[in-house]
């Protein structure tokens, strides 16, 4: 899928507030809107549906002053972050830089995550940048290449308050996520316990803890890994695999 250059962000779903479960900004309580489109097929994505065509007639083609119109209509004044994820936000242009202006224009931090696969120049103006390359479990291949022309540039514009984030399934991912760390040393790390069953109904918070567990022994014996800071999804453990959460 290529860069969306139209005026409108396509949208799948907009909810909250709720609390931020993940990464740097973990427990912040925050507005999410979810973009359409991915450039990644993840062998365990958590949201397919926003690339995989099961939920296309939900999409909305949406300008930056309609999004920011429905998030006070839903929330008010009840936020001061919105955390905008996909899909991969990065695959759209102007328009976001534009919806990131607005919500700055209202006080508001823009949190983005995404895997490194393209570059925008709104990075440069997110609060809370998230970089998450994907491990070898994803099924796919990390382009080097590109992800050390965004962190270069990320570097030297120092700009944006950017972190890396790696989920970790098994013990090659971990190797990865080491490998990731030691490309870009300077950048924060956090890992991520994977969720190897999206679709699990129910409470999943026991299965999450052993995963977590498992991790935090990995990083605990780990020299190489003195720096990295291992999270879980705090989401997931007390939402579990509820949508809109």
């Amino acid at each position: 899928m290529g860069v969306v250059t139209v005026s409108k962000i396509p949208v799948i779903e907009m909810f909250g507030p709720t609390i931020q479960g993940e990464g740097a900004v973990i427990g912040v309580k925050t507005m999410f809107v979810r973009t359409y489109g991915c450039d990644y097929r993840c062998s365990w994505c958590d949201s397919a549906f926003t690339w995989d065509g099961s939920a296309k007639d939900k999409v909305r083609m949406l300008t930056p002053e309609e999004i920011m119109a429905e998030l006070l209509s839903l929330a008010g004044n009840n936020f001061d972050c919105v955390t905008i994820s996909g899909g991969n936000p990065a695959l759209i242009g102007e328009a976001m830089g534009t919806f990131i202006m607005g919500l700055h224009e209202r006080g508001i931090q823009a949190a983005i995550e995404t895997q490194g696969s393209r570059w925008q120049e709104w990075f440069n103006d997110v609060d809370v940048l998230t970089i998450s390359p994907k491990p070898p479990s994803s099924g796919m291949k990390t382009d080097w290449e590109i992800l050390d022309g965004i962190m270069g540039k990320l570097h030297d514009k120092g700009k944006a308050a950017h972190s890396l984030k790696v989920v970790v399934f098994n013990e090659g991912d971990y190797e990865y996520a080491k490998a990731v760390h030691k490309r870009y040393p300077e950048v924060p790390l956090f890992l991520q316990p994977g969720n190897e069953d999206v679709t699990e109904e129910g409470d999943i918070s026991v299965r999450l803890l052993g995963r977590l567990e498992w991790l935090f022994n990995q990083v605990i014996v780990d020299p190489e890994m003195n720096r990295a800071r291992v999270l879980p999804q705090l989401h997931a453990l007390i939402w579990h695999n509820k949508r809109g959460k």
